[in-house]
């Protein structure tokens, strides 16, 4: 069995967010993520002068942004719209055993 890990993101202070401008800068983190990976994997032609480690943790930290923006949009659809999100996680929960991609609440090896 593999192992569980939960990864934790905080609600963000002095912002007043909604779903359409969280949806935009979801959409602007995710597009950052992806010009990281394509510029710094090579994938657009020039040539990369950076070490793999120094590639990696660019495209981490490009995963973080986009990951505290999702994080931010299920507040604002807690806070706004009153979704349950608890309840959301684990209904995800079980569409991810429905189709095999953990098994007992623990990722598949």
């Amino acid at each position: 069995m593999g192992t569980f890990k939960v990864i934790s993101l905080p609600k963000l202070n002095n912002l007043t967010p909604t779903i359409e401008s969280t949806a935009l800068k979801l959409m602007e983190e995710a597009g950052e993520l992806a010009q990281a990976i394509g510029k710094f994997r090579g994938l657009n032609g020039e040539e990369v002068k950076m070490e793999e480690w120094e590639i990696i943790d660019r495209i981490s930290t490009e995963l973080l942004d986009v990951a505290q923006v999702a994080v931010s949009m299920m507040f604002v659809l807690e806070e706004t719209y009153n979704i349950d999100v608890n309840e959301k996680i684990r209904k995800h929960i079980e569409k991810l055993k429905a189709k095999g991609y953990i098994k007992n609440g623990e990722p598949s090896s």
